[in-house]
């Protein structure tokens, strides 16, 4: 599945926005270490598209719509995601989305719409795994964040404040859950090649502007993520909490 491998046997991992991009890769990486993988989203049809993916490669996943805007919905999929197997060892928040306008066009309904998926979304996932974890004796949170969370950049500023009170919760969340051996960590890639930026890179001038800005000197791919991901849900990092772990290609380094 991936050629990224770490010993997850046994291990039971949720992946939200788990339907296409970021999410999917993820989620497959996951199962191909062994875990056995809930993934979910709105959309039931990409998440089945997951599944069949998963399970023609020899892994075990469910597939759970659910919406991470209503904090009842997030419950009620942490639920079902334990109650698979009575366990959940493993959360990544990947839901996420953008309305690209610039700050003085953003209205209320485009700022509450960014900020309710990537952020709210984010915490009440965290706080409904993290109550499963606590209980369970440990467990892994890694939150799917931006370099937006650590640059500015044109038409973000909603996406740009939901990335960044990404990044800070997440090292409240280390501080205050590191006695329940829960590990809380953030991986922040740049632009990758996914269904939700296709249409930005059609604009030349963009994607020019984009290249400029990171020294690798290329888009990312969402297995460019799975790396990261894996490390973080691993014994490897078992030190490791509170952390930001830029997939960026370099952007945020000049």
């Amino acid at each position: 599945m991936s050629g990224i491998t770490a010993d997850l046997s046994g291990k039971v991992a949720l992946v939200t926005g788990g339907g296409r991009g970021i999410g999917r890769a993820i989620a497959v990486a996951l199962a191909g270490c062994g875990a056995r993988v809930a993934v979910a989203s709105r959309t039931l049809k990409e998440i089945e598209e997951t599944r069949q993916i998963i399970a023609e490669k020899g892994g075990e996943c469910l597939a759970i719509p659910a919406d991470v805007t209503r904090v009842e919905a997030i419950y009620e999929l942490v639920e079902k995601a334990y109650s698979w197997h009575n366990r959940l060892d493993i959360l990544v928040n990947c839901a996420g989305i953008n309305i690209a306008k610039f700050a003085v066009d953003v209205t209320e309904e485009d700022w509450d719409r960014v900020l309710d998926t990537n952020l709210k979304g984010t915490f009440f996932c965290c706080q409904a795994a993290g109550k499963k974890m606590i209980a369970g004796g440990g467990g892994r949170i890694i939150n799917i964040s931006s370099q937006m969370a650590h640059v500015g950049y044109y038409k973000r500023a909603a996406y740009c404040s939901s990335k960044g009170g990404v990044a800070q919760l997440t090292k409240v969340l280390a501080v205050e859950w590191a006695p329940h051996n829960v590990n809380v960590n953030c991986v922040a890639p740049t632009f990758l090649e996914t269904p939700l930026t296709a249409p930005m890179f059609e604009d030349k001038d963009f994607y020019n502007d984009v290249i400029r800005r990171i020294p690798l000197g290329k888009i990312g791919k969402p297995e460019d993520v799975v790396g990261a991901v894996i490390y973080l849900a691993s014994d490897a990092a078992n030190m490791v909490t509170g952390s930001s772990i830029l997939v960026d290609g370099g952007w945020v380094a000049w």
